[in-house]
């Protein structure tokens, strides 16, 4: 099952093997990623990304090493690279095989000589190792590094006022750009004799920035080649790491980091290897992170390469992540990063990319975290945590809310809950242009009170052992919330649930945010109108990787996410396909169909095939990941991150709910 899949990549042309992307993270917020060809193919490849404030404040420090063989006189590039008009080099054509190992492993083949590259990342510190082996007839190896040193959003040109320099300091290559106060980029290696020869290349060309409509050209520096005469040494290992000089024992990562791969994929316990590839896939989104007095604390990375960790999408994730793959620990740190940061009954809706600082700006977030706190009980986590810890924010979080706090967040006189205006954007539907809005949805949404409703009815089960009152006053609101939501939302001319009601009107348009009204622990609806709500949602909305946010019906419903910023935009929730909102469909089905044991068997059926598109996703994109989002209109492209953490969790947690379901006839 943990065999590492390998890519025959002359079996493809290069247009495909550019849109294959290998990513490895080391829990401390940098990273390493490319294409299995090695060409970089967005500004946020490279082999080194730093985190100088784990996990933010990420540099790219070695954007790549390229690679010629020296085989009797005669010089071969294994390098690609691509510029304005043109690919040079165009190593791939040597180019034999990828594997998606621990170590990112290339394998290539020239005149008889075997050369294996093999990309580990060190745990936890920001150091990457490229180790190099030599096999068949005598060969030289000349290895030149890239660095860009420059914040991992940004790009670099030559042009623009810069030092960029290196000097050699004992056994260490030192890169730096003076003008600036990242750290600098150490470049280690005792096999090879370095040789100074900076250059720059110019107009790099990043295609999928492009394609994005960003700028997608830099100016890259290097600041000379590494020459390895192999002789009795059977490899050579150079170490890039940010801030100071780090030696990495190669083998014992490799070690650990298989090690990890063989637990994790262990406590999802007997299931298919699409699954044990999901429970995998969950390590590289934590991190650690300080909160309060503990140094060693933890959070969830949003999605690669670009996000940092948002409270709405930690505590979506965290179920499928942490307490699929039986990490109460891990989750325990999670609450408590989080938890330390409550503020009005608020806990973040983000930290900040570059200065750690929390913003509030979420309706959700926080009722997400009371239903994650609920699902840690339910799988078997700790009750005195719940108590000690977890109650007293989830309590603090519905008290205020219901009298008030930031963003005009309330409840109304029906017990329900608003909040925001027309030029904020609470729900996790937050797109927004300059000052317009793109999805409004101020007011009373729909997903929000179904999250509140079920919020009240959780607090009032679980207190009901040890705070008898508190218990009867959640369970009073609970019951008031819940005919109010009904009697709101539910919509008969249509059969399903109005998305947004505020002060002028009530929203009917058909989105995928009314199937939390099922799918939640405790839904406010009939079963009858649970079966119209799931139905309308299936019909309209599925796609074999999650749920559209519009009706392709809809006149306003944008079926590809791609052009530059503004487009994005606007497609981002009118109809872009979300791989997140598979699990709560899954599991709204599971629950609508249970009526007898047929229908559970026929619905174990269809959910297994509805979740199959998954399985291969994971050999497309982000390898061995779940992209953020998908096109709208077949054939649904994956766009935006190529790794989301609430995309492999819900994907996990709704594989996992399934086979529950097979074995037990319900969900918990």
């Amino acid at each position: 099952v943990l065999s590492p899949p390998v890519i025959r990549c002359g079996d493809y042309d290069l247009e495909t093997l550019l849109g294959l992307e290998w990513f490895r993270t080391n829990r401390g917020g940098a990273y390493s990623s490319s294409t299995v060809c090695g060409c970089n193919t967005r500004r946020y490849h490279g082999l080194l990304i730093g985190a100088t404030n784990p996990p933010i404040g990420r540099v790219m420090a070695l954007s790549t090493v390229m690679e010629q063989v020296v085989i009797g006189g005669k010089t071969y590039d294994l390098a690609t690279n691509e510029f304005d008009d043109t690919f040079s080099p165009r190593g791939v054509s040597h180019l034999v095989e990828f594997r998606d190992d621990v170590a990112a492993t290339f394998v290539y083949c020239v005149e008889g000589v075997t050369l294996i590259k093999r990309v580990l990342l060190s745990d936890r510190t920001n150091a990457v190792v490229i180790r190099y082996e030599l096999q068949g007839p005598p060969a030289t190896l000349l290895l030149r590094p890239f660095a860009a040193m420059r914040d991992f959003h940004a790009l670099r040109s030559a042009d623009q006022p810069h030092e960029m320099g290196f000097e050699t300091v004992d056994t260490s290559v030192v890169v730096k750009d003076r003008m600036q106060s990242i750290p600098p980029l150490h470049l280690v290696t005792r096999q090879a004799e370095f040789q100074p020869d900076p250059q720059w290349w110019y107009r790099v060309l990043y295609r999928v920035e492009l394609q994005r409509g960003l700028e997608g050209l830099e100016d890259i520096y290097s600041p000379g080649v590494f020459v390895w005469n192999p002789s009795r040494e059977d490899s050579c290992e150079i170490t890039a790491s940010l801030g100071e000089s780090v030696e990495v024992d190669f083998s014992g990562v490799v070690s650990r980091k298989r090690r990890r791969r063989e637990q994790l994929a262990a406590a999802v316990g007997k299931v298919s290897p699409p699954v044990h590839r999901l429970a995998v896939a969950t390590d590289a989104f934590i991190v650690r992170r300080s909160a309060g007095a503990d140094a060693d604390g933890a959070s969830i990375l949003a999605g690669f390469p670009w996000f940092a960790d948002w409270g709405r999408d930690t505590f979506v994730a965290l179920p499928g992540l942490l307490l699929g793959t039986k990490r109460f620990k891990l989750a325990r740190k999670v609450f408590r990063t989080y938890a330390e940061a409550l503020s009005e009954g608020m806990i973040p809706n983000r930290f900040d990319d570059r200065t750690a600082t929390a913003h509030y700006n979420s309706i959700d977030a926080s009722l997400w975290f009371v239903l994650a706190a609920e699902r840690y009980i339910a799988a078997g986590g700790e009750m005195d945590f719940w108590r000690d810890v977890l109650f007293p924010v989830c309590d603090s979080i519905l008290k205020h809310y219901a009298s008030g706090t930031r963003f005009d967040i309330r409840a109304d006189t029906d017990g329900l809950l608003l909040g925001g205006s027309p030029r904020t954007q609470l729900t996790w539907m937050d797109a927004k242009i300059r000052e317009q809005v793109v999805t409004p949805r101020h007011g009373k949404a729909v997903e929000v009170n179904a999250l509140w409703c079920s919020a009240h009815a959780i607090l009032a089960d679980r207190c009901r052992r040890f705070d008898p009152a508190t218990a009867d006053h959640y369970a009073a609101c609970s019951e008031k919330i819940a005919a109010a939501f009904v009697r709101t939302f539910w919509d008969e001319r249509c059969g399903w649930l109005n998305d947004v009601v505020n002060e002028n009107s009530a929203d009917a348009t058909l989105r995928a945010n009314q199937i939390f009204a099922v799918s939640l622990p405790h839904s406010p609806l009939s079963p009858s109108q649970q079966k119209a709500v799931v139905r309308a949602v299936r019909e309209n909305l599925l796609t074999p990787y999650g749920l559209r946010t519009l009706a392709p019906t809809d006149h306003r419903y944008r079926g590809r996410y791609d052009g530059d910023w503004e487009s994005r935009q606007r497609a981002y929730h009118q109809g872009t396909v979300w791989a997140w909102l598979i699990g709560p469909f899954i599991e709204a089905y599971l629950k609508s169909e249970a009526d007898s044991p047929e229908s559970r068997a026929q619905a174990v059926v269809q959910a297994k095939g509805w979740l199959s598109g998954f399985d291969g996703h994971l050999d497309h994109a982000g390898l061995g990941s779940v992209s953020e989002i998908f096109d709208g209109d077949a054939p649904h492209a994956p766009r935006g991150c190529f790794a989301q953490a609430w995309s492999v969790g819900e994907v996990l947690r709704a594989k996992l709910l399934v086979a529950e379901y097979e074995t037990h006839g319900e969900t918990r």
